[in-house]
């Protein structure tokens, strides 16, 4: 045994309260921990690794298992502390060439074991396994999402062979990686869990489930409702209890008092791009790159991680000082023409992971819609009622209204996605600029997002450009896309096509 839980009631709000009766884990077991947002599968594995004050009245661990040691996390939550750990140490302004690469993938691959259990050839070829072997010298900051999840498998897979029996935690270890990343953490994972250790595979969605399972919890609602040996027809009962939940989405959205933005003409330019280029150091990331948004449009971008997608994005919406100096022209005008970052940011609503990584504790979830208003990380401008009503009436028309006086650290990730669209639309912007926003959430919420957002292209002047890497996952109204190429030279060359 490598834990035990027993009798746990963990008081989660006035209204909601964990219970867990018995949960055992041994070593060799490999556990499906199967249900949709906000069913407890977080709140589990805070408890195990002692993020809950009830960890020491309720988990019992093995003689000599450390969590602190002993248990390695693939998560959003795990990458946004190490993302926020490096943005807190970055010492690029007191460097001779003003970067400072942070964590190196390499170090936190090996970080895993003590140097005295190093194992060079695993290391290599767990490298090469999830392609990671041209990143191994990169700061972790400044991989894509989908690059930094595989660097953290890779962690969690050279940790666990060292004699000493750890706990692998993966949380929705699938999500946020093109289809060539998903073959191979499928492969690795497979391949590499062996006898000494044990696993928990967070899992919201059936398509998501890992072959090598041994053992299914099923949760929903903050409580278990299955446990134990995994079989067909067990698995096949637990997803046939959620398949039937699908989401509808609203049937109009809320409009700001005092705020009309007019529909443009179908065909007046809304983005121009005119041989643009963008880099980091060496790396040539976007190659004279032309591309016209037309207001008629809806935008698919599609693409491999590290391929470009979040760069291109951050050119036009004001995050990347790349695209001044440059033929970026936004809504007929130059960037860089005279207007302030702020005038930029004020015409785009976004939701991205660089924007999740950005919300800390502390903030209440209805300060954080509100700081939509101002463009700002956190609230530090006075606002009114009228601007917290129609926060409100986001969060109400996105079925989160109840979470508003809730701390957003402490809702689920795939809430918190909700909750970041909800700031984006508040000031009724005119481009919505999508990340890979149905990350962390479950089949329900998915089509609840998608509909949503075909409401909003439908009802309101607001275009949007949407980025996935799901095969089929976007709204219906896209109607152009951009598709990320690899090149022969070794780059990417980019395909456009109206849909």
């Amino acid at each position: 045994m490598l834990f035990r839980i027993e009798g746990a009631r963990c008081r989660i709000s006035r209204r909601d309260l964990l219970e867990i009766d018995l949960l055992e884990v041994a070593a060799g077991e490999h556990w499906c921990v199967f249900g949709p947002n906000g069913a407890g599968k977080s709140l589990l594995v805070d408890l195990i690794t002692g993020r809950r004050p009830e960890t020491g009245s309720y988990v019992r661990f093995a003689e000599g298992f450390d969590p602190v040691r002993d248990i390695l996390q693939v998560s959003f939550e795990e990458q946004q502390r190490l993302w926020r750990r490096d943005e807190r140490l970055d010492i690029s302004d007191f460097s001779e060439n003003a970067q400072d690469q942070g964590t190196l993938v390499s170090a936190l691959i090996r970080a895993a074991l003590p140097a005295a259990d190093q194992d060079e050839n695993r290391y290599r070829k767990l490298s090469a396994d999830l392609d990671l072997t041209a990143l191994l010298n990169k700061g972790i900051r400044f991989l894509s999402s989908g690059q930094i999840r595989r660097a953290l498998i890779a962690r969690a897979l050279y940790g666990q062979q060292n004699g000493r029996s750890r706990l692998l935690v993966f949380d929705e270890p699938l999500e946020a990686v093109d289809r060539d990343s998903r073959s191979r953490i499928r492969g690795a994972i497979a391949a590499q869990l062996g006898p000494d250790c044990a696993s928990l595979h967070l899992c919201r969605r059936e398509q998501d489930r890992l072959p090598h399972a041994t053992h299914l919890l099923v949760m929903d609602n903050l409580r278990v409702l299955e446990s134990g040996a995994m079989s067909e027809a067990g698995w096949e009962q637990a997803a046939k209890r959620f398949r039937g939940r699908r989401g509808s989405a609203p049937g109009d959205v809320p409009r700001y008092p005092g705020v009309t933005r007019q529909a443009t003409e179908p065909n007046a330019t809304m983005i121009e791009l005119r041989s643009v280029n963008a880099g980091y150091g060496d790396l040539r990331v976007l190659r004279d790159l032309d591309w016209t948004m037309a207001a008629r449009h809806h935008i698919l971008i599609e693409g491999p991680n590290g391929c470009g997608k979040s760069t291109l994005l951050s050119l036009i919406d004001g995050e990347n000082h790349k695209g001044y100096g440059q033929e970026v022209f936004l809504f007929g005008r130059r960037k860089g023409s005279g207007e302030t970052v702020w005038d930029v940011k004020r015409r785009f609503g976004v939701v991205s992971n660089e924007l999740h990584n950005r919300y800390v504790q502390g903030w209440k979830v209805l300060d954080v819609v509100v700081s939509g208003f101002f463009d700002s990380v956190g609230l530090y401008d006075d606002s009114g009622a009228s601007e917290r009503d129609h926060a409100r009436a986001w969060l109400a028309t996105l079925r989160i209204g109840h979470l508003a006086n809730a701390f957003y650290h402490q809702i689920s990730f795939g809430q918190q996605r909700l909750v970041l669209l909800a700031r984006a639309m508040v000031k009724q912007p005119d481009i919505l600029i999508l990340d890979e926003p149905c990350v962390g959430l479950d089949d329900y919420h998915r089509d609840f997002i998608l509909e949503t957002l075909d409401v909003i292209a439908d009802k309101t002047p607001t275009r949007l450009i949407y980025v996935s890497h799901a095969p089929g996952e976007m709204p219906a109204c896209i109607n152009y896309r951009l598709r990320f190429k690899a090149a022969a030279d070794g780059g990417y060359q980019l395909e456009q096509s109206e849909i």
